[in-house]
């Protein structure tokens, strides 16, 4: 996958549970990266793969966002997601969190209050390694 589908593909996952959460995306709080792929034995390929990484907050009154986790969590699960971590309890910080990983695919998807604002949402959506389109893979 091209770095620029990447990033397609992570920005329609942002907004789609954007949607389901009932929230509005804070436009100057989406943070897009792409990192270096790290081998087994931190080895660095220099074949143009990468990890990406896609984030935005959404801007969610916090009474609203215990049902918003779950809500993302009820979607996530039926596009065959694994959860790895959930809870809704206001004794913690941050009070709802949720981890999900797609076990096929890799990708990987957070969704949690945001510490700094409690009007804010966080959404994160993670890539596994990616290998671009018509790059001979190198091997170590």
């Amino acid at each position: 996958m091209s770095q620029e589908d990447a990033e397609a593909w992570s920005r329609h996952w942002i907004e789609s549970m954007a949607r389901t959460a009932g929230g509005e995306i804070a436009e100057d709080t989406k943070k897009v990266n792409f990192y270096a792929c790290l081998g087994r034995n931190g080895e660095v390929a220099e074949d143009g793969r990468f990890e990406h990484s896609y984030s935005a907050r959404i801007e969610l009154p916090p009474e609203d966002h215990a049902q918003a986790v779950l809500d993302i969590r009820e979607i996530l699960e039926e596009k065959g997601f694994e959860i790895s971590g959930y809870r809704s309890d206001p004794t913690v910080s941050p009070a709802n969190a949720l981890d999900a990983r797609h076990p096929e695919e890799g990708q990987s998807v957070t969704a949690q209050d945001f510490t700094g604002n409690e009007n804010h949402l966080l959404l994160i959506v993670s890539t596994p390694c990616l290998l671009p389109p018509d790059v001979e893979q190198q091997q170590f």
